[in-house]
C-alpha cells in the first residue's frame, strides 16, 4: 500500500490496546442446571464476578449447536444455540448483561470445518450431483488405488487429530478432507457460495449485538487447490502444510472480503482475533495491519510450542532464552504495524501454573503472580483464561477413562492399539500438554464439586480444589484474583502499559525475564524470577534499585534482588541527560 493510500485509511483503532479479555469455554464454567455441564444461565449469574475482575470482553468457546465430536468446534447450526448450553434468548440476556457492566462479547467462529450433521455437509455428501458437492472437499482415491486401500488417500495430509486427513465416503467411492477429526470436514472457501453463507451468517450474529469473533483456524480456509502432498518428516507424512493449507495462496483476499462483506461501516466498537497455527511474524505484520482492513490480531503458537519435541506427546524442558526470543522476535515484529496478542493459556493449552511455573504449595501463587506481571505488561492485548485468575493447576488425570478430549483418546489409541506402545508409558507423555487439563470446571468455592454443579460434572473436578477457588480469593488482598485484579487496573489507567515501546533486557539469563516499556514521560522495568532460587537482575542501569516499585508479587520491595518466583515492576520518570559543560568551560586542576 502506497503512502497516499494509507492516508485514505481511517484513524486506527485503539480502544483494545488498553482492554483485557477473558476466555469462557462454557461446558466448564458454571453449570445453572446441574445436569453436569456449564451454559449460559451459569455464566449470567457470574457476571458480576467478571465485572468484579475488571475485564473488557468476553470470549465465549462454541455454544452452537453441535454433536460435540469435538466439544462443539464441530458446528451442526450456526445460527442457533445446543439445547445443552441453553437458547437463544439466554444468549440475548447474556449480551446484555454484559453490555450493561461495560463489556463486549466475542464468539468463536469455526468456519474452516463445520459438523458432518450439518445441513450443508448433509446434502453435499448425499450425491455427486449435488449442488452442495463442491461446497467441501471431495477427491477421487490417488490414481492407480482403489477408494479405502491404505494409502489411497487423495494426499498424504495427516487429520491434527491422528491418522489422515481423509475419510471415504462408501456410497460415492470419493474421499472428503477433514484437518481435524472425521467429523469435522473442511469447507470448500474457493466457491464463492460457501464464502457469502458464512458472511451472511456473520453478518447475523453481529445484529444480534455480537461485538466481533476470535476465528478458530483461521489461516487454514485458503487450500492450495491442486491438494498436493505436505513435507515428509522421520520417514512419514506430516500435516504441517506448509505450502498447502497454511496461510494458502488466498487468506489475505478472503480476509479482506470478510472485512468488507462483515465489518465495514461497523468496525469501530468490534474486535477481530484470527487463530492462525504456524503464522509467521512477517504475516502476523500483513494480517494485522489497520490500513490492510484484515483482523485485529492474531494468535500464534510459537511461545507454546517450546516445551516439546515437534509433538506435545515428547515434552521437553523449556528454556527461558528460548521464549525470550520468542516474545521479544514478536514485540520487535509488531513494534511498527499491528498488534499482538498475550496469552499463556486457552482452552486448547494446559495450565500455565504447571506448565512454566511451580505448582507446589509453597510457589503456587507466586509463580502464578509472576506469570501474569510479565506476560500482561508486554505490549498487547492480554487473554486471561478461566480460573488463570486462580492460580488453577493441571489436573491428575489418573486413567485413560477419565480423559475427554477427542486429540488425546485418539492419540491414545493409535499409540497402543496400533503402535503396540506401554499404556502407562503413553499416559506419563500425555499428562502435562493435553488440553483437557484447561477444561476441568472452574473452582469456585471448597464444596462438592468445586460449587460447578450439584449434578455429576462432565469431567472431573481437581482435587486442589479445596486450596484453590474463587469463594477464598475474592476478597484476600493478597490472592492471584487480586493480583489479576490489579494487572487489569493498571492497563485501564498507565499509558505506558497500553502503548508504550518494549525493549528485551537479558536476552542470555536463562532465569530472569527483563524488558523496558517506554511513553512519553515514563518508562517500566519488568523483572521475573523464572526460578526457585534467588537471583540478581543485572540491569545495565543500576539507578533502577531506586525507581518506584509500581507491583509486586512478595509484600515488601526488594530492588534488584530477586527472591523465588519474583515479579517486580518499577516506574520512574524518563531520566533528563545532564547537559555536557560548554566547550570553552576553563577545568580546574
Amino acid at each position: 500500500m502506497s503512502p497516499q493510500e494509507r492516508e485514505t485509511v481511517p484513524r486506527e483503532r485503539d480502544w483494545f490496546r488498553s482492554a483485557v479479555v477473558y476466555q469462557v469455554y462454557p461446558r466448564s464454567f458454571a453449570d445453572s442446571n446441574d445436569d453436569g455441564v456449564g451454559d449460559l444461565r451459569g455464566i449470567i449469574g457470574k457476571l458480576d464476578y467478571l465485572e468484579r475482575l475488571g475485564v473488557d470482553v468476553v470470549w465465549l468457546s462454541p455454544v452452537y449447536r453441535s454433536p460435540h465430536d469435538d466439544n462443539g468446534y464441530d458446528i451442526s447450526d450456526y445460527q442457533d444455540i445446543d439445547p445443552l448450553f441453553g437458547s437463544l434468548d439466554d444468549l440475548d440476556d447474556l449480551i446484555a448483561g454484559l453490555h450493561g457492566r461495560g463489556m463486549k462479547l466475542v464468539m468463536d467462529l469455526v468456519v474452516n470445518h463445520t459438523s458432518d450433521e450439518h445441513p450443508w455437509f448433509v446434502e453435499s455428501r448425499a450425491s455427486k450431483d449435488s449442488p452442495k458437492r463442491d461446497w467441501y472437499w471431495w477427491r477421487p482415491a490417488r490414481s492407480g488405488f482403489v477408494p479405502g486401500e491404505p494409502g489411497g488417500e487423495p494426499n498424504n495430509w495427516e487429520s491434527f487429530f491422528s491418522g489422515p486427513a481423509w475419510e471415504l465416503d462408501e456410497a460415492s467411492g470419493e474421499y472428503y478432507l477433514h484437518l481435524f477429526s472425521r467429523k469435522q470436514p473442511d469447507l470448500n472457501w474457493e466457491n464463492p457460495e460457501v464464502r457469502e453463507s458464512v458472511y451472511e451468517m456473520m453478518r447475523w450474529w453481529l445484529d444480534r449485538g455480537v461485538d466481533g469473533f476470535r476465528m478458530d483456524v483461521i489461516n487454514f480456509i485458503s487450500k492450495d487447490p491442486a491438494l498436493p502432498d505436505g513435507p515428509v518428516r522421520d520417514g512419514r507424512p506430516y500435516a504441517d502444510g506448509t505450502a498447502s493449507f497454511i496461510s494458502g495462496p488466498r487468506i489475505h483476499e478472503y480476509l479482506r472480503e470478510m472485512h468488507e462483506q462483515v465489518f465495514a461501516g461497523r468496525e469501530e466498537a468490534l474486535l477481530t482475533v484470527g487463530e492462525m497455527p504456524g503464522v509467521t511474524v512477517e504475516d502476523a505484520v500483513l494480517f494485522t495491519d489497520p490500513a490492510r482492513r484484515e483482523v485485529d490480531m492474531v494468535f500464534q503458537f510459537e511461545h507454546v510450542g517450546l516445551d516439546h519435541d515437534g509433538s506435545k506427546w515428547n515434552p521437553t524442558k523449556l528454556r527461558l532464552t528460548d521464549l525470550k526470543a520468542s516474545l521479544g522476535r514478536w514485540q520487535a515484529g509488531l513494534a511498527e504495524r499491528g498488534w499482538n496478542s498475550l496469552y499463556w493459556g486457552n482452552h486448547d493449552q494446559p495450565r500455565v501454573v504447571s506448565r512454566f511455573g511451580d505448582e507446589s504449595p509453597e510457589y503456587r501463587e507466586l509463580s502464578a503472580k509472576m506469570l501474569a506481571g510479565v506476560l500482561h505488561l508486554h505490549r498487547g492485548t492480554p487473554y486471561v483464561y478461566q480460573g488463570e485468575e486462580l492460580g488453577m493447576t493441571n489436573m491428575p488425570f489418573a486413567t485413560i477413562d477419565d480423559y475427554r478430549d477427542i486429540e488425546v483418546l485418539n492419540h491414545f489409541r493409535e499409540a497402543t492399539e496400533l503402535l503396540g506402545e506401554d499404556p502407562a508409558v503413553v499416559l506419563a507423555a500425555l499428562a502435562p500438554l493435553n488440553r483437557d487439563n484447561a477444561r476441568t470446571p472452574v473452582q469456585w468455592d471448597a464444596g462438592p464439586n468445586a460449587g460447578f454443579t450439584r449434578g455429576t460434572p462432565w469431567i472431573g473436578v481437581n482435587p486442589n480444589s479445596g486450596a484453590v477457588n474463587a469463594e477464598e480469593q475474592i476478597s484476600r488482598e493478597d490472592s492471584v484474583f487480586t493480583f489479576y485484579r490489579t494487572l487489569i487496573r493498571l492497563r485501564h489507567e498507565l499509558p505506558v502499559i497500553a502503548h508504550g515501546d518494549f525493549t528485551m533486557l537479558l536476552p542470555d539469563d536463562e532465569e530472569v525475564y527483563a524488558y523496558i516499556r517506554r511513553h512519553e514521560d515514563h518508562e517500566l522495568l519488568v523483572l521475573g524470577n523464572f526460578s526457585a532460587h534467588p537471583r540478581i537482575a543485572e540491569v545495565a542501569d543500576p539507578l533502577w534499585a531506586d525507581a518506584r516499585r509500581l507491583l509486586g508479587n512478595y509484600p515488601d520491595a526488594h530492588g534488584l534482588a530477586l527472591r523465588p518466583w519474583e515479579f517486580t515492576a518499577l516506574l520512574r520518570p524518563i531520566p533528563i541527560p545532564v547537559p555536557l559543560a560548554p566547550l570553552d568551560t576553563e577545568v580546574q586542576a
